[in-house]
């Protein structure tokens, strides 16, 4: 992790979740909202960071909860680990997850680190506290094009041609509902429904704009999705994504 992040990270963030105090939960219907341009085969992709430790993320949460199923849209919840120390663990917590989150604040220009935060096809963010904030964003991205073709047979996965270079990502999460009891914390007595939590992120491998071919390895829980995402290099814009 950067150092320079790790100092500015705890004094500033910390006033931001204090004062923060989370709205009513988004219901389903106000964060549905239709998806313009997106598609299957060019989706818009949606990664929020949060934590069961702070007391801003649950409105985020729920409106990733509410699109997750949504044609067009990969939805991907990682959970950070820099609230861990406010007296609550999050049990789906990982460092990769927090350093993928400071990598797209060095990307994006961002001197910290905050939660709730949505990320959009890599390229804007956004908190998702406020209703409607996410649906909203969601409608008004374009579907990721101009990348190369993404095709899978069985563990072959085969990255297209293109042009400039970027990284693979491999995605493990779980679709299923995931109910949390929160037993101390900012959320103390609260119970956590996450959806499409990550339980792995893999780098894959490096492409530089030519046709090639990648092995990729069985997931040890048969219940989790796999998304692939071909974005590029220093957590810049995500060209291609699939899920299989």
């Amino acid at each position: 992790m950067n150092a320079y992040y790790t100092a500015a990270l705890i004094p500033i963030i910390a006033a931001l979740c204090a004062c923060q105090k989370a709205p009513e939960i988004i219901d389903e219907a106000q964060a549905k909202a239709p998806v313009s341009s997106a598609s299957v085969n060019n989706p818009v992709i949606v990664e929020l960071y949060q934590s069961q430790g702070c007391s801003s993320c649950p409105p985020a949460n729920a409106a990733v909860n509410a699109v997750a199923d949504q044609p067009g849209v990969i939805a991907l919840s990682f959970a950070v680990t820099y609230w861990d120390r406010l007296g609550w663990k999050d049990v789906f917590g990982d460092k990769a997850y927090t350093q993928r989150q400071y990598d797209y604040a060095h990307a994006l220009g961002n001197p910290n680190v905050y939660t709730p935060q949505i990320v959009i096809n890599g390229k804007t963010a956004i908190t998702g506290i406020k209703s409607g904030e996410l649906a909203q964003n969601i409608a008004s991205a374009k579907g990721l094009s101009g990348g190369p073709s993404i095709d899978v047979n069985g563990d072959k996965v085969m990255i297209g041609r293109g042009t400039g270079a970027a990284n693979i990502w491999i995605v493990r999460y779980d679709p299923r509902i995931q109910n949390v009891a929160i037993r101390s914390g900012e959320n103390t007595g609260r119970t956590l429904p996450h959806k499409n939590i990550v339980r792995s992120l893999t780098k894959l491998g490096e492409w530089n704009g030519a046709a090639q071919g990648y092995t990729l390895s069985s997931a040890a829980d048969k219940g989790l999705k796999t998304a692939i995402l071909v974005q590029r290099q220093g957590a810049g814009p995500i060209i291609a994504a699939k899920v299989i």
